[in-house]
């Protein structure tokens, strides 16, 4: 009978938190408005309009009035004694603006009240290292949630999915109270999540950010063992309050890490954060931020998980999910968010040079990822064969035995096939083909090592193509992750280009597509296709619509709203062309075509560059009419106009 009462308890905190933060957002916004604490739009920052300030004050009142009534440990009286001192710091920030050293110091001093109390991540055999190492955890933590407040919505929404996460961790690890205070916590975000959702109308501020950060980063710290669960690793322990708060650590380490690259500080703002990248990706505010709202979730759900699962299950789990995000840093570091002249002033520094140097060399990631991946795969088979690693167990000993050889043997041969020599946003079949070589040739070199080492004693044949399927798997899928990428997120100029009507869903049509997509300098956005075969009318090719050729091309490009109608096939009619051009006029949209030659031809009547290869229609004479030369490359396809 305890788990519905406690549960029962556990939610009614949450929902009056919740009630508490709808009720007093909207009077500490009105308040902010009329003493003027209001955040200006800036060069640096994210929002376009005057917004109001102050809003962690809420939280903080939601919070604690709730918190306060429930029962509590010496512990929790800590947590919640100095997450207050940090509000009243960030709340003379708010109206002072202190020097960051300033508030370095009150932080300082809230770690060092919650690590004098017994307050410490268990994480190696030494307590004076568990205590730098909380130290760097709560200061971390606390500045990595003021980093995230950079979008509508992000920081207390990513913030709130911790809390839940944590607060369930709590529940299941027994300590109902610390699960009180983090449902409460919940409940309060929630609350305020109604009004700083896109578009906010009032922001956390410094009392908030401070707060909520430095909130989440001690309790984290009541977690009995850790909160390990039953695998009691140094990983695992340390997994969990990680994987919870994973998503303000990444964005944290990955901001200053590309900071350092273009030689800014680490402190100065900027449009530079993760949430900002995947918005010059194409993805609206709230999709972005929705996206690291998964994320957020996912992480939470792991650190739930990993207190249950076995100790290399849980270590697989945790690999797994580091590659996504690797992947996903990778990608976005790619995204140009600083101008040329700070990066090229940065790369006159002898340091930045060579990090920028080697982080361009991806090669090095791309091995380093290789070697886990290979781990996995021979992990994984054995896994599914013989159950749980045992120590005492003849096959995972062999496991142990055979892993180094077969890393090195599988790198090389990656090397001599050729696997480093692609790359991976034009990932394709040739590149699957390459792959399967690669990992037939590796497994055939791993069974003839262990033939000749071990004379295949012991050994499962099983495990071998388990493996091997594994990994061909593994390999495809983190090739195709950056074309997955630039699928879901889109492309830079996604929200600017030009909107452009692709007349032609053949093989030139597809290839234009991907010119017109892969190649961003062009600035153009493919939205529909058009074809004259009533075969592929209503059909759809790379997400698009494929329209019919029947529709009046006019009312199709007012529909659409394309800027834009460029022809991908050299094979109409003259007639035909004659129609598009009349129409497009008419809707005025300009007619292109790619030339995938040098020429100088032109068709005297209809005053347009057509390609003397066009098989279908005589070849004009040749007017050398200099304003209207067909400039291309062999290598590249380029849209010329008609005009």
């Amino acid at each position: 009978m305890i788990f519905p009462t406690t549960m029962t308890t556990i939610v009614a905190t949450a929902l009056a938190a919740f009630l508490a933060a709808v009720l007093v957002t909207p009077a500490v916004r009105a308040f902010a408005r009329r003493i003027g604490a209001v955040a200006a739009p800036k060069k640096d920052r994210w929002h376009r309009k005057p917004t109001a300030m102050m809003g962690g004050v809420a939280i903080y009142l939601a919070t604690i009035s709730t918190v306060v009534i429930a029962p509590h440990t010496r512990q929790s009286w800590v947590v919640i004694a100095a997450s207050s001192a940090l509000f009243a710091v960030g709340l003379i920030d708010d109206f002072l603006h202190l020097k960051p050293y300033q508030k370095l110091i009150g932080q300082l001093l809230g770690a060092s009240a919650v690590v004098y109390f017994g307050l410490v991540l268990p994480w190696t055999g030494s307590f004076v290292l568990n205590m730098i190492i909380t130290f760097f955890w709560l200061v971390g933590v606390t500045n990595a949630v003021n980093m995230l407040d950079n979008m509508d919505g992000l920081s207390a929404g990513v913030a709130a999915i911790a809390a839940l996460s944590l607060a369930t961790n709590f529940f299941l690890n027994g300590q109902f109270t610390e699960a009180l205070m983090l449902s409460a916590f919940f409940g309060a975000l929630g609350g305020f999540l109604i009004y700083n959702h896109n578009p906010a109308s009032i922001f956390m501020g410094d009392c908030g950010s401070m707060f909520v950060g430095f909130f989440l980063a001690s309790t984290a710290l009541m977690a009995e063992s850790g909160g390990g669960g039953r695998s009691r690793s140094v990983l695992a322990v340390l997994a969990v309050p990680v994987l919870v708060l994973c998503i303000p650590i990444f964005d944290t380490t990955f901001v200053t890490l590309m900071r350092k690259l273009a030689g800014r500080a680490a402190s100065q703002g900027g449009r530079d954060h993760t949430s900002h990248r995947l918005v010059a990706l194409g993805l609206s505010e709230r999709k972005a931020v929705w996206m690291l709202y998964g994320f957020a979730i996912l992480g939470g759900a792991l650190a739930v998980s990993v207190r249950r699962m076995d100790l290399d299950v849980s270590m697989a789990t945790i690999a797994g999910f580091a590659i996504v995000l690797g992947i996903l840093g990778v990608y976005l570091g790619g995204v140009r968010v600083y101008s040329e002249t700070e990066i090229s002033a940065a790369q006159q520094k002898p340091l930045v040079a060579f990090l920028v140097d080697l982080s361009y060399k991806r090669r090095i990631f791309e091995v380093a990822l290789d070697v886990v991946l290979i781990v996995l795969a021979y992990y994984a088979s054995y896994r599914m064969l013989f159950g749980t690693a045992r120590t005492g167990s003849p096959d995972w000993q062999l496991f142990l035995k055979t892993l180094p050889a077969i890393v090195f043997i599988k790198l090389a041969t990656f090397l001599a096939v050729g696997v480093y020599r692609g790359l991976w946003k034009y990932a394709g079949m040739s590149d699957v083909v390459l792959f399967s070589k690669a990992v037939s040739v590796s497994s055939v070199a791993t069974l003839v090592l262990v033939v000749f080492a071990f004379r295949f004693d012991g050994f499962s044949r099983t495990a071998f193509v388990l493996d091997a399927l594994l990994l061909l798997m593994f390999l495809t899928g983190s090739r195709f992750a950056f074309r997955l990428l630039r699928r879901s997120l889109g492309v830079p100029h996604a929200r600017t280009g030009k909107r452009v009507l692709i007349y032609g869903a053949g093989d030139g049509g597809e290839l234009l597509w991907r010119e017109l997509t892969n190649n961003t300098e062009l600035g153009y956005l493919p939205v529909a296709f058009v074809d004259d075969d009533p075969r592929k009318a209503g059909k759809v090719m790379h997400g698009l619509p494929v329209h019919s050729g029947r529709e009046p091309l006019a009312e199709l490009v007012r529909r659409t709203r394309a800027d834009e109608v460029f022809l991908s096939t050299q094979a109409l009619p003259n007639l035909k062309v004659r129609a598009i051009l009349a129409e497009c006029e008419t809707a005025g949209a300009p007619v292109k075509r790619l030339s995938l030659e040098i020429e100088r031809v032109a068709d005297s009547e209809l005053g347009w560059v057509l390609p003397s290869r066009d098989t279908d229609i005589p070849a004009p004479p040749i007017v050398p009419v200099d304003e209207k030369l067909v400039i291309a490359s062999h290598h590249r396809a380029v849209p010329q106009s008609f005009n």
